[in-house]
């Protein structure tokens, strides 16, 4: 027994990180079991269809789950850095922007934005440099899809206006 200052018995507190990463785990493996669950069976006498994969990543991800739980009940994660918020913000709100402009501006404003907004986050100051790079490479990348591959790529005016 100890004496003084120091306590008896050390009492660690979980790791709370972790527990939430744990819960989400379980929650998206419950989504892909549900999904997998009400899959139809192409053919009634097969063992394995299309249902089989969700389930194995399903039952992974319950696994990964289970020893996260563990991990952060002992609390041996290793000490994690500080997050810097701002730059997800830029990138979230980058990825917001492309989701709602798709539809109107178009794949190649919505995803020079999203470039841009991405690039702000990494540290690049200059927008009003890196938004017109980022349009003039997602359209490269939109003729390269649509054009020459033949697949269909949200247009918009910008897109219209050379094609």
């Amino acid at each position: 027994m100890s004496r003084g200052n120091a306590p008896l018995a050390t009492k660690r507190r979980p790791d709370w990180a972790a527990l939430i990463i744990a819960i989400c785990l379980f929650v998206v493996a419950a989504v892909m079991l549900w999904d997998a669950t009400h899959m139809r069976a192409i053919a009634q006498y097969a063992r394995i269809g299309p249902a089989t994969a969700p389930k194995v990543v399903a039952f992974g991800l319950i696994g990964l789950g289970i020893w996260t739980v563990f991990e952060a009940l002992r609390n041996e994660f290793p000490e994690r850095e500080h997050q810097e918020v701002a730059p997800v913000i830029w990138i979230v709100a980058g990825l917001a922007a492309q989701m709602l402009l798709l539809k109107t501006a178009g794949f190649s404003i919505a995803t020079g934005i999203l470039f841009a907004f991405t690039a702000r986050g990494f540290g690049r100051r200059k927008l009003w440099l890196s938004i017109p790079a980022g349009i003039v490479f997602s359209f490269v990348v939109w003729i390269i899809f649509s054009q020459l591959l033949q697949l269909t790529l949200p247009a918009g005016p910008f897109e219209r206006l050379f094609f």
